[in-house]
Protein backbone atom coordinates (compact mmCIF):
# COMPACT_ATOMS: atom_id res chain seq x y z
CA UNK A 1 0.00 0.00 0.00
CA UNK A 2 1.43 3.39 -1.02
CA UNK A 3 1.86 6.26 1.42
CA UNK A 4 -0.68 8.33 -0.52
CA UNK A 5 -3.34 5.60 -0.24
CA UNK A 6 -2.57 5.22 3.48
CA UNK A 7 -3.01 8.96 4.04
CA UNK A 8 -6.30 8.93 2.12
CA UNK A 9 -7.65 6.08 4.24
CA UNK A 10 -6.62 7.79 7.47
CA UNK A 11 -8.27 11.00 6.30
CA UNK A 12 -11.48 9.13 5.46
CA UNK A 13 -11.46 7.33 8.80
CA UNK A 14 -10.84 10.63 10.59
CA UNK A 15 -13.76 12.26 8.79
CA UNK A 16 -16.13 9.42 9.64
CA UNK A 17 -15.10 9.59 13.28
CA UNK A 18 -15.47 13.39 13.38
CA UNK A 19 -19.00 13.54 11.95
CA UNK A 20 -21.65 14.09 14.61
CA UNK A 21 -23.74 10.99 13.96
CA UNK A 22 -26.32 11.89 16.62
CA UNK A 23 -27.34 14.94 14.57
CA UNK A 24 -27.39 12.80 11.42
CA UNK A 25 -29.66 10.31 13.21
CA UNK A 26 -32.01 13.08 14.33
CA UNK A 27 -32.10 14.35 10.73
CA UNK A 28 -33.01 10.90 9.37
CA UNK A 29 -35.69 10.32 12.03
CA UNK A 30 -37.27 13.71 11.32
CA UNK A 31 -37.19 12.97 7.58
CA UNK A 32 -39.00 9.67 8.18
CA UNK A 33 -41.64 11.24 10.39
CA UNK A 34 -42.01 14.08 7.93
CA UNK A 35 -42.63 11.65 5.06
CA UNK A 36 -45.28 9.82 7.09
CA UNK A 37 -46.96 13.17 7.78
CA UNK A 38 -46.94 14.02 4.07
CA UNK A 39 -48.51 10.61 3.38
CA UNK A 40 -51.21 11.30 5.94
CA UNK A 41 -51.86 14.84 4.69
CA UNK A 42 -52.09 13.91 0.99
CA UNK A 43 -53.70 10.46 1.21
CA UNK A 44 -56.63 9.93 -1.08
CA UNK A 45 -59.12 7.14 -0.49
CA UNK A 46 -58.74 6.19 -4.17
CA UNK A 47 -54.97 5.95 -3.73
CA UNK A 48 -55.20 2.49 -2.12
CA UNK A 49 -52.00 2.95 -0.14
CA UNK A 50 -49.80 3.52 -3.19
CA UNK A 51 -47.44 5.93 -1.45
CA UNK A 52 -44.54 5.26 -3.81
CA UNK A 53 -46.27 6.45 -6.96
CA UNK A 54 -44.28 9.42 -8.25
CA UNK A 55 -47.47 11.02 -9.52
CA UNK A 56 -48.50 11.57 -5.89
CA UNK A 57 -47.02 14.00 -3.40
CA UNK A 58 -45.96 11.22 -1.06
CA UNK A 59 -44.07 9.60 -3.93
CA UNK A 60 -42.44 12.87 -4.97
CA UNK A 61 -41.42 13.53 -1.38
CA UNK A 62 -39.39 10.32 -1.56
CA UNK A 63 -37.55 11.86 -4.51
CA UNK A 64 -36.85 15.02 -2.50
CA UNK A 65 -35.70 12.93 0.48
CA UNK A 66 -33.44 10.78 -1.70
CA UNK A 67 -31.84 13.79 -3.38
CA UNK A 68 -31.46 15.47 0.01
CA UNK A 69 -29.57 12.45 1.36
CA UNK A 70 -27.35 12.58 -1.74
CA UNK A 71 -26.73 16.28 -1.14
CA UNK A 72 -25.87 15.51 2.49
CA UNK A 73 -23.28 12.91 1.47
CA UNK A 74 -21.74 15.23 -1.12
CA UNK A 75 -21.44 18.03 1.42
CA UNK A 76 -19.81 15.75 3.97
CA UNK A 77 -17.22 14.77 1.35
CA UNK A 78 -16.50 18.41 0.45
CA UNK A 79 -13.55 20.13 2.09
CA UNK A 80 -14.89 22.63 4.61
CA UNK A 81 -12.03 25.00 3.76
CA UNK A 82 -13.32 25.14 0.19
CA UNK A 83 -16.80 25.99 1.43
CA UNK A 84 -15.42 28.78 3.58
CA UNK A 85 -13.29 30.19 0.78
CA UNK A 86 -16.32 30.33 -1.55
CA UNK A 87 -18.59 32.04 0.98
CA UNK A 88 -18.56 35.48 -0.67
CA UNK A 89 -19.04 34.05 -4.16
CA UNK A 90 -21.98 31.88 -3.05
CA UNK A 91 -23.58 34.86 -1.33
CA UNK A 92 -23.18 37.21 -4.32
CA UNK A 93 -24.53 34.53 -6.66
CA UNK A 94 -27.71 34.09 -4.63
CA UNK A 95 -28.18 37.83 -4.16
CA UNK A 96 -28.16 38.24 -7.94
CA UNK A 97 -30.61 35.34 -8.31
CA UNK A 98 -32.90 36.79 -5.63
CA UNK A 99 -33.09 40.18 -7.32
CA UNK A 100 -33.66 38.51 -10.71
CA UNK A 101 -36.38 36.19 -9.40
CA UNK A 102 -39.33 38.68 -9.64
CA UNK A 103 -38.57 39.07 -13.36
CA UNK A 104 -38.29 35.31 -13.98
CA UNK A 105 -40.95 33.92 -11.65
CA UNK A 106 -44.59 33.16 -12.32
CA UNK A 107 -47.23 34.67 -10.07
CA UNK A 108 -48.33 31.99 -7.58
CA UNK A 109 -50.99 33.25 -5.15
CA UNK A 110 -49.57 36.77 -5.39
CA UNK A 111 -45.97 35.66 -4.80
CA UNK A 112 -43.14 36.06 -7.32
CA UNK A 113 -40.69 33.72 -5.61
CA UNK A 114 -40.79 30.51 -7.69
CA UNK A 115 -38.66 29.94 -10.79
CA UNK A 116 -39.75 27.25 -13.23
CA UNK A 117 -36.98 24.80 -14.15
CA UNK A 118 -38.35 22.18 -16.51
CA UNK A 119 -41.25 20.45 -14.79
CA UNK A 120 -40.13 21.64 -11.34
CA UNK A 121 -40.30 24.96 -9.50
CA UNK A 122 -37.49 26.22 -7.26
CA UNK A 123 -37.68 28.90 -4.59
CA UNK A 124 -34.27 30.64 -4.38
CA UNK A 125 -35.16 32.27 -1.05
CA UNK A 126 -34.85 28.86 0.65
CA UNK A 127 -31.24 28.48 -0.52
CA UNK A 128 -30.29 32.08 0.21
CA UNK A 129 -30.45 31.29 3.94
CA UNK A 130 -27.33 29.13 3.95
CA UNK A 131 -25.59 31.56 1.56
CA UNK A 132 -26.29 34.46 3.93
CA UNK A 133 -25.19 32.41 6.93
CA UNK A 134 -21.89 31.58 5.21
CA UNK A 135 -21.24 35.22 4.25
CA UNK A 136 -22.07 36.54 7.73
CA UNK A 137 -19.80 33.91 9.28
CA UNK A 138 -16.99 34.84 6.88
CA UNK A 139 -17.37 38.57 7.57
CA UNK A 140 -17.46 38.10 11.34
CA UNK A 141 -14.45 35.77 11.32
CA UNK A 142 -12.25 38.47 9.78
CA UNK A 143 -9.35 39.63 11.90
CA UNK A 144 -10.31 42.49 14.21
CA UNK A 145 -14.06 42.17 13.66
CA UNK A 146 -16.23 42.73 16.73
CA UNK A 147 -19.97 43.34 16.92
CA UNK A 148 -19.43 45.71 19.85
CA UNK A 149 -18.10 48.24 17.32
CA UNK A 150 -20.94 49.99 15.47
CA UNK A 151 -19.16 49.95 12.11
CA UNK A 152 -18.67 46.19 12.19
CA UNK A 153 -22.22 45.57 13.43
CA UNK A 154 -23.64 47.64 10.58
CA UNK A 155 -21.61 45.64 8.04
CA UNK A 156 -23.01 42.37 9.41
CA UNK A 157 -26.55 43.79 9.40
CA UNK A 158 -26.10 44.97 5.80
CA UNK A 159 -25.13 41.45 4.71
CA UNK A 160 -28.32 40.17 6.35
CA UNK A 161 -30.65 42.88 5.04
CA UNK A 162 -29.70 42.76 1.35
CA UNK A 163 -31.40 39.36 0.81
CA UNK A 164 -34.34 40.61 2.89
CA UNK A 165 -34.85 43.52 0.49
CA UNK A 166 -34.71 41.17 -2.50
CA UNK A 167 -37.22 38.74 -0.94
CA UNK A 168 -39.64 41.57 -0.08
CA UNK A 169 -39.61 42.50 -3.77
CA UNK A 170 -40.86 38.95 -4.40
CA UNK A 171 -43.82 39.67 -2.06
CA UNK A 172 -42.63 36.94 0.31
CA UNK A 173 -42.86 38.69 3.68
CA UNK A 174 -42.78 35.41 5.61
CA UNK A 175 -39.47 34.28 4.11
CA UNK A 176 -38.01 37.75 4.70
CA UNK A 177 -38.94 37.67 8.39
CA UNK A 178 -36.87 34.48 8.84
CA UNK A 179 -33.73 36.60 8.55
CA UNK A 180 -34.62 38.31 11.83
CA UNK A 181 -33.40 35.10 13.47
CA UNK A 182 -29.82 36.12 12.65
CA UNK A 183 -30.03 38.70 15.45
CA UNK A 184 -30.01 35.82 17.95
CA UNK A 185 -26.60 34.89 16.59
CA UNK A 186 -25.44 38.51 16.80
CA UNK A 187 -26.55 38.61 20.42
CA UNK A 188 -24.51 35.47 21.15
CA UNK A 189 -21.49 37.06 19.53
CA UNK A 190 -21.62 40.14 21.76
CA UNK A 191 -24.26 42.48 20.35
CA UNK A 192 -25.61 44.74 23.09
CA UNK A 193 -28.63 43.26 24.79
CA UNK A 194 -30.28 46.68 24.58
CA UNK A 195 -30.65 46.24 20.81
CA UNK A 196 -32.46 42.95 21.25
CA UNK A 197 -34.55 44.54 24.01
CA UNK A 198 -35.46 47.40 21.68
CA UNK A 199 -36.78 44.89 19.15
CA UNK A 200 -38.85 43.09 21.79
CA UNK A 201 -40.15 46.44 23.04
CA UNK A 202 -41.28 47.33 19.51
CA UNK A 203 -43.33 44.12 19.35
CA UNK A 204 -44.92 44.96 22.74
CA UNK A 205 -45.74 48.52 21.62
CA UNK A 206 -47.29 47.29 18.38
CA UNK A 207 -49.39 44.50 19.90
CA UNK A 208 -50.63 46.51 22.88
CA UNK A 209 -51.20 49.70 20.88
CA UNK A 210 -53.17 47.97 18.12
CA UNK A 211 -55.03 45.45 20.29
CA UNK A 212 -56.39 48.05 22.73
CA UNK A 213 -56.61 51.03 20.37
CA UNK A 214 -60.39 51.27 20.77
CA UNK A 215 -60.75 50.06 24.38
CA UNK A 216 -61.27 52.90 26.93
CA UNK A 217 -59.16 52.96 30.09
CA UNK A 218 -62.44 52.91 32.00
CA UNK A 219 -66.07 53.21 30.93
CA UNK A 220 -66.59 56.61 29.40
CA UNK A 221 -62.91 57.57 29.58
CA UNK A 222 -61.75 60.06 26.91
CA UNK A 223 -58.60 58.04 26.26
CA UNK A 224 -58.00 54.57 24.79
CA UNK A 225 -56.18 51.90 26.76
CA UNK A 226 -53.71 51.16 23.94
CA UNK A 227 -51.79 54.47 23.79
CA UNK A 228 -52.14 54.86 27.58
CA UNK A 229 -50.38 51.54 28.23
CA UNK A 230 -47.73 52.08 25.55
CA UNK A 231 -46.68 55.46 26.97
CA UNK A 232 -46.61 53.94 30.45
CA UNK A 233 -44.39 51.11 29.15
CA UNK A 234 -42.06 53.61 27.45
CA UNK A 235 -41.57 55.45 30.74
CA UNK A 236 -41.03 52.20 32.65
CA UNK A 237 -38.63 50.78 30.06
CA UNK A 238 -36.66 54.03 30.00
CA UNK A 239 -36.35 53.98 33.78
CA UNK A 240 -35.44 50.30 33.75
CA UNK A 241 -32.62 50.89 31.26
CA UNK A 242 -31.27 53.64 33.52
CA UNK A 243 -31.16 51.14 36.40
CA UNK A 244 -29.37 48.55 34.23
CA UNK A 245 -26.91 50.63 32.22
CA UNK A 246 -25.97 53.47 34.58
CA UNK A 247 -24.96 53.71 38.20
CA UNK A 248 -26.89 56.94 38.78
CA UNK A 249 -29.67 55.55 40.98
CA UNK A 250 -31.05 59.01 41.75
CA UNK A 251 -31.67 59.68 38.05
CA UNK A 252 -33.24 56.24 37.62
CA UNK A 253 -35.59 56.89 40.56
CA UNK A 254 -36.56 60.31 39.23
CA UNK A 255 -37.43 59.01 35.77
CA UNK A 256 -39.10 55.78 36.93
CA UNK A 257 -40.99 56.68 40.10
CA UNK A 258 -41.33 60.40 39.40
CA UNK A 259 -42.57 59.95 35.84
CA UNK A 260 -44.93 57.05 36.60
CA UNK A 261 -46.16 58.86 39.74
CA UNK A 262 -47.16 61.94 37.74
CA UNK A 263 -48.96 59.70 35.22
CA UNK A 264 -50.83 57.95 38.05
CA UNK A 265 -51.89 61.26 39.66
CA UNK A 266 -53.09 62.58 36.31
CA UNK A 267 -55.11 59.39 35.78
CA UNK A 268 -56.77 59.69 39.20
CA UNK A 269 -57.54 63.38 38.63
CA UNK A 270 -59.11 62.60 35.25
CA UNK A 271 -61.11 59.72 36.71
CA UNK A 272 -62.55 61.40 39.79
CA UNK A 273 -62.29 65.19 39.28
CA UNK A 274 -62.25 66.56 35.71
CA UNK A 275 -62.16 64.13 32.75
CA UNK A 276 -59.45 64.95 30.22
CA UNK A 277 -57.08 63.12 27.87
CA UNK A 278 -54.35 61.76 30.14
CA UNK A 279 -52.21 60.89 27.11
CA UNK A 280 -51.17 64.53 26.78
CA UNK A 281 -49.77 64.45 30.32
CA UNK A 282 -48.02 61.15 29.56
CA UNK A 283 -46.48 62.63 26.41
CA UNK A 284 -45.29 65.61 28.40
CA UNK A 285 -43.69 63.34 31.01
CA UNK A 286 -41.93 61.28 28.33
CA UNK A 287 -40.75 64.42 26.50
CA UNK A 288 -39.42 65.94 29.73
CA UNK A 289 -37.60 62.69 30.56
CA UNK A 290 -35.95 62.70 27.14
CA UNK A 291 -34.86 66.33 27.41
CA UNK A 292 -33.58 65.68 30.93
CA UNK A 293 -31.48 62.73 29.74
CA UNK A 294 -30.09 64.76 26.83
CA UNK A 295 -29.12 67.50 29.27
CA UNK A 296 -27.40 64.98 31.55
CA UNK A 297 -25.59 63.45 28.55
CA UNK A 298 -24.13 66.86 27.69
CA UNK A 299 -23.38 67.81 31.30
CA UNK A 300 -21.82 64.54 32.45
CA UNK A 301 -20.52 63.44 29.00
CA UNK A 302 -22.09 60.02 29.51
CA UNK A 303 -23.14 58.25 26.31
CA UNK A 304 -25.49 55.91 28.20
CA UNK A 305 -27.88 58.83 28.80
CA UNK A 306 -27.82 59.68 25.10
CA UNK A 307 -28.54 56.11 24.02
CA UNK A 308 -31.42 55.75 26.47
CA UNK A 309 -32.87 59.08 25.32
CA UNK A 310 -32.65 57.89 21.72
CA UNK A 311 -34.40 54.65 22.74
CA UNK A 312 -37.27 56.66 24.26
CA UNK A 313 -37.52 58.90 21.18
CA UNK A 314 -37.46 55.87 18.89
CA UNK A 315 -40.17 54.22 21.00
CA UNK A 316 -42.43 57.25 20.63
CA UNK A 317 -41.81 57.44 16.90
CA UNK A 318 -42.50 53.72 16.46
CA UNK A 319 -45.71 53.89 18.50
CA UNK A 320 -47.17 56.76 16.50
CA UNK A 321 -46.16 55.22 13.17
CA UNK A 322 -47.56 51.75 13.96
CA UNK A 323 -51.08 52.67 12.89
CA UNK A 324 -49.79 54.08 9.59
CA UNK A 325 -47.74 50.93 8.92
CA UNK A 326 -50.68 48.66 9.72
CA UNK A 327 -53.24 50.48 7.60
CA UNK A 328 -51.18 52.02 4.78
CA UNK A 329 -48.01 49.95 4.34
CA UNK A 330 -49.05 46.34 4.92
CA UNK A 331 -51.10 44.52 2.29
CA UNK A 332 -54.83 43.99 3.02
CA UNK A 333 -54.38 40.25 3.62
CA UNK A 334 -51.50 40.98 6.03
CA UNK A 335 -53.65 43.52 7.91
CA UNK A 336 -56.45 40.97 8.22
CA UNK A 337 -54.09 38.25 9.50
CA UNK A 338 -52.77 40.54 12.24
CA UNK A 339 -56.23 41.74 13.24
CA UNK A 340 -57.58 38.19 13.36
CA UNK A 341 -54.62 37.08 15.48
CA UNK A 342 -55.14 39.98 17.90
CA UNK A 343 -58.89 39.33 18.11
CA UNK A 344 -59.86 42.60 16.41
CA UNK A 345 -61.68 40.83 13.60
CA UNK A 346 -63.44 37.52 13.13
CA UNK A 347 -62.96 36.04 9.68
CA UNK A 348 -63.94 32.36 9.91
CA UNK A 349 -64.44 32.01 6.15
CA UNK A 350 -61.36 33.95 5.12
CA UNK A 351 -57.99 34.38 6.80
CA UNK A 352 -59.18 32.76 10.04
CA UNK A 353 -60.42 29.64 8.25
CA UNK A 354 -57.00 27.95 8.07
CA UNK A 355 -56.27 28.38 11.77
CA UNK A 356 -59.77 27.34 12.85
CA UNK A 357 -59.61 24.13 10.82
CA UNK A 358 -56.06 23.41 12.01
CA UNK A 359 -57.15 23.79 15.65
CA UNK A 360 -60.10 21.46 15.05
CA UNK A 361 -57.78 18.88 13.46
CA UNK A 362 -55.25 19.01 16.31
CA UNK A 363 -57.94 19.01 19.00
CA UNK A 364 -59.71 16.02 17.46
CA UNK A 365 -56.53 13.95 17.83
CA UNK A 366 -56.81 13.87 21.61
CA UNK A 367 -54.05 12.23 23.62
CA UNK A 368 -53.03 9.38 21.31
CA UNK A 369 -54.45 10.49 17.97
CA UNK A 370 -56.72 8.75 15.51
CA UNK A 371 -53.96 6.66 13.99
CA UNK A 372 -52.05 6.76 10.72
CA UNK A 373 -54.34 7.68 7.78
CA UNK A 374 -57.38 7.83 10.08
CA UNK A 375 -57.64 11.60 10.43
CA UNK A 376 -60.96 12.93 9.18
CA UNK A 377 -60.19 16.65 8.96
CA UNK A 378 -57.10 16.07 6.84
CA UNK A 379 -58.51 13.23 4.74
CA UNK A 380 -61.54 15.32 3.82
CA UNK A 381 -59.22 18.25 2.95
CA UNK A 382 -60.75 20.71 5.42
CA UNK A 383 -57.35 22.20 6.28
CA UNK A 384 -55.82 24.33 3.48
CA UNK A 385 -52.09 23.83 2.82
CA UNK A 386 -52.18 20.81 5.14
CA UNK A 387 -49.16 19.17 3.51
CA UNK A 388 -46.98 22.32 3.52
CA UNK A 389 -47.40 25.21 5.96
CA UNK A 390 -50.05 23.49 8.12
CA UNK A 391 -48.61 19.98 8.16
CA UNK A 392 -48.24 20.02 11.96
CA UNK A 393 -52.03 19.66 12.25
CA UNK A 394 -51.69 16.25 10.53
CA UNK A 395 -49.30 15.18 13.30
CA UNK A 396 -51.78 16.37 15.93
CA UNK A 397 -54.78 14.64 14.40
CA UNK A 398 -53.16 11.29 13.61
CA UNK A 399 -50.62 11.02 16.43
CA UNK A 400 -52.33 13.15 19.07
CA UNK A 401 -50.72 15.09 21.89
CA UNK A 402 -48.10 12.38 22.40
CA UNK A 403 -47.05 12.51 18.75
CA UNK A 404 -46.80 16.31 18.83
CA UNK A 405 -44.76 16.13 22.03
CA UNK A 406 -42.36 13.59 20.47
CA UNK A 407 -41.88 15.77 17.38
CA UNK A 408 -41.23 18.88 19.48
CA UNK A 409 -38.82 16.97 21.74
CA UNK A 410 -36.90 15.77 18.68
CA UNK A 411 -36.61 19.32 17.42
CA UNK A 412 -35.58 20.49 20.90
CA UNK A 413 -32.89 17.80 20.97
CA UNK A 414 -31.67 18.91 17.55
CA UNK A 415 -31.48 22.56 18.61
CA UNK A 416 -29.69 21.73 21.87
CA UNK A 417 -27.27 19.55 19.93
CA UNK A 418 -26.58 22.37 17.48
CA UNK A 419 -25.84 24.68 20.42
CA UNK A 420 -23.36 22.11 21.73
CA UNK A 421 -21.70 21.77 18.31
CA UNK A 422 -21.52 25.54 17.83
CA UNK A 423 -19.94 26.07 21.24
CA UNK A 424 -17.20 23.51 20.61
CA UNK A 425 -16.02 25.17 17.40
CA UNK A 426 -12.38 26.24 17.77
CA UNK A 427 -12.73 29.24 15.48
CA UNK A 428 -15.23 32.05 14.83
CA UNK A 429 -16.40 31.02 11.36
CA UNK A 430 -17.76 27.67 12.53
CA UNK A 431 -19.34 29.06 15.69
CA UNK A 432 -21.09 31.92 13.90
CA UNK A 433 -22.36 29.67 11.11
CA UNK A 434 -23.59 27.13 13.68
CA UNK A 435 -25.58 29.75 15.57
CA UNK A 436 -27.05 31.00 12.29
CA UNK A 437 -28.24 27.44 11.55
CA UNK A 438 -29.85 26.84 14.94
CA UNK A 439 -31.43 30.33 14.91
CA UNK A 440 -33.09 29.63 11.56
CA UNK A 441 -34.36 26.24 12.71
CA UNK A 442 -35.66 27.72 15.97
CA UNK A 443 -37.47 30.55 14.15
CA UNK A 444 -39.11 28.18 11.66
CA UNK A 445 -40.21 25.83 14.43
CA UNK A 446 -41.60 28.55 16.70
CA UNK A 447 -43.46 30.45 13.97
CA UNK A 448 -44.81 27.41 12.10
CA UNK A 449 -46.15 25.59 15.17
CA UNK A 450 -47.39 28.86 16.67
CA UNK A 451 -49.13 29.65 13.37
CA UNK A 452 -50.98 26.33 13.37
CA UNK A 453 -52.03 26.85 17.01
CA UNK A 454 -53.15 30.44 16.37
CA UNK A 455 -50.38 31.94 18.52
CA UNK A 456 -48.44 33.68 15.74
CA UNK A 457 -49.54 35.33 12.46
CA UNK A 458 -50.01 33.13 9.40
CA UNK A 459 -46.96 34.08 7.36
CA UNK A 460 -46.46 30.89 5.37
CA UNK A 461 -43.12 29.35 6.31
CA UNK A 462 -42.48 25.56 6.27
CA UNK A 463 -41.82 23.20 9.15
CA UNK A 464 -38.26 21.85 8.66
CA UNK A 465 -38.12 18.29 7.25
CA UNK A 466 -41.91 17.92 7.47
CA UNK A 467 -43.48 20.30 4.96
CA UNK A 468 -43.79 18.97 1.42
CA UNK A 469 -41.45 20.42 -1.19
CA UNK A 470 -37.99 20.09 -2.62
CA UNK A 471 -36.74 23.65 -2.18
CA UNK A 472 -37.33 23.80 1.58
CA UNK A 473 -36.01 20.27 2.17
CA UNK A 474 -32.88 20.87 0.11
CA UNK A 475 -32.37 24.26 1.74
CA UNK A 476 -32.57 22.88 5.28
CA UNK A 477 -30.37 19.91 4.35
CA UNK A 478 -27.65 22.10 2.85
CA UNK A 479 -27.87 24.47 5.82
CA UNK A 480 -27.45 21.63 8.33
CA UNK A 481 -24.84 19.50 6.59
CA UNK A 482 -22.53 22.37 5.76
CA UNK A 483 -22.36 22.92 9.50
CA UNK A 484 -21.78 19.21 10.16
CA UNK A 485 -18.94 19.28 7.63
CA UNK A 486 -17.46 22.39 9.28
CA UNK A 487 -17.75 20.67 12.66
CA UNK A 488 -16.09 17.51 11.30
CA UNK A 489 -13.14 19.62 10.13
CA UNK A 490 -12.41 20.90 13.61
CA UNK A 491 -10.04 17.96 14.20
CA UNK A 492 -7.35 19.74 12.15
CA UNK A 493 -7.12 22.46 14.81
CA UNK A 494 -7.30 20.08 17.74
CA UNK A 495 -4.33 17.92 16.83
Amino acid sequence: MSAQQSNTQRKGAGLLQSIDWLTVLLYVVLLGMGWMSVCGATYDFDQAGNFFDFSTRSGMQIVWIGTSLLLAMLLLMTDDRLIESLSYIIYLLFVVVLFATPFLAHDIKGSLSWIKVGSFSIQPAEFAKFATALCVAKVMSASGFTVTRWRDLLIACLVIMVPVAAIILQKETGSALVYLSFFLMLYREGMAGSILFAGISAVVYFVVGVRFSEVPVWNGAPVALGPYLVLLFIQLFTGGMLWLYTERRAVARQVTFGGVGIMALATLFSRFVIPFNVVWVQLGVCAFSILYLLYLALRDRLLAYLYIALFAMGSLAFHYSADFVLNDVLQPHQQTRIKVLLGLEDDPRGVGYNVIQAKIAIGSGGLRGKGFLNGTQTKLKYVPEQDTDFIFCTVGEEEGFLGCAIVLLLFLTLILRLIHLAERQPYTFGRVYGYCVLSIFLFHLFINVGMVLGLTPVIGIPLPFFSYGGSSLWGFTILLFIFLRIDAGRYRLQR
